[in-house]
């Protein structure tokens, strides 16, 4: 059983997401033409059957590989194989690879078909959807980048089995966010489920993991280089990559779970929150095990904010929870952000 969400891209067409069991039909996704197949070292071990019928490239794993210089390794390996316009450029890996492919794909002779297999829960459920591209710049998330859809994104979540309690836990604090967004019934799925039983129950996995890129397809599609509404879809972030910056000691997933509670907080200090629904959310993201805090001084996240690629020289966007499952965006002075926080 498969489940196909559609994002509609600026030009019309549409990038299909695949939920279900679909990595044993991957020949029916491929187009008709060379496959370069973008990997990381964990992922071509596990799946070698896959991924050595085709040329490949494997890239070093985690956040630090995510740069530049990784991206121009791979330019260097495309210009040796032979990799024209005609080929098709596939990821098949977790937020790194997917980011780091559709990256490369983007700008290769200046622009490639691609498409990924994601092989995390955060890549199923963020990270490979919607066309956000990009790698980072002197431990600033994401600063280069583009905007552009893979033809697919294939979504099996029995990929999912072998992954490490901790990633799993980090993975879920995008579906959470997804639900403060802008699906009560998402969310309130985690009042009523253990992290236990998401991680046993496949159909119950199946439903978190597509109720999440609902949300995204709904709001990419009306705002795909992210004008306006796509910026709700930052919901966390903000604090996050703060929080990413200044400590390594936290997975991406972590860092949005804290950033989460941390707006949630300033919410209810702006008076767009109410305490009660403030409570369910910080009570989600405990019941999850996963961090509410990050135990970095505050004074250090906000001159971290200041660099962050929302903002301007005065003042930054920030995603407002208003209730679970609604959101605004507000422009904060750094100074207003200042004299609220401290």
């Amino acid at each position: 059983m498969k489940e196909i969400i559609e994002v509609r891209r600026s030009d019309g067409s549409f990038s299909k997401v695949v939920v279900g069991d679909v990595l044993n039909e991957l020949a029916d996704f491929l187009p008709d033409r060379r496959v370069v197949i973008i990997t990381d070292a964990n992922v071509h071990r596990r799946y070698m059957n896959i991924i050595d019928r085709h040329d490949h490239i494997v890239i070093g794993m985690g956040e630090t590989n995510k740069t530049l210089l990784t991206v121009d390794k791979i330019y260097h390996e495309l210009i040796e194989l032979n990799v024209d316009r005609e080929c098709f450029i596939l990821g098949f890996g977790g937020g790194i690879v997917t980011d780091i492919t559709g990256f490369v794909a983007s700008t290769y002779m200046r622009g490639l078909r691609f498409g990924f297999i994601a092989s995390t829960l955060l890549a199923q459920v963020d990270a490979s959807v919607g066309g956000k591209n990009g790698v980072n710049v002197e431990g600033y998330k994401n600063m280069v980048g583009t905007f552009n859809q893979p033809d697919f994104v294939l979504c099996d979540t029995s990929l999912l089995a072998t992954l490490p309690d901790r990633e799993f836990r980090a993975g879920m604090a995008e579906i959470i966010k997804a639900g403060a967004i802008a699906d009560p019934a998402l969310f309130a799925l985690f009042e009523h489920h253990t992290m236990e039983e998401f991680r046993k129950e496949k159909a119950l996995l199946t439903q978190a993991v597509t109720g999440a890129i609902r949300v995204k397809a709904a709001i990419v599609a009306t705002d795909e280089q992210e004008h306006g509404e796509r910026r709700k879809l930052n919901l966390g972030h903000t604090f996050a990559h703060a929080i990413e910056k200044s400590s390594s000691s936290f997975l991406h997933g972590e860092a949005v779970a804290i950033g989460l509670c941390m707006i949630t907080h300033l919410a209810v200090r702006l008076g767009t929150l109410s305490e009660e629904d403030a409570r369910r959310i910080t009570s989600v993201i405990a019941s999850a095990g996963l961090p509410v805090d990050s135990g970095v001084d505050i004074k250090r996240l906000l001159k971290a904010l200041r660099l962050d690629k929302k903002r301007d020289t005065e003042s930054i966007n920030l995603v407002v929870p208003t209730g679970i499952g609604s959101c605004d965006i507000r422009r904060m002075t750094f100074e207003a952000l200042d004299a609220t926080i401290l």
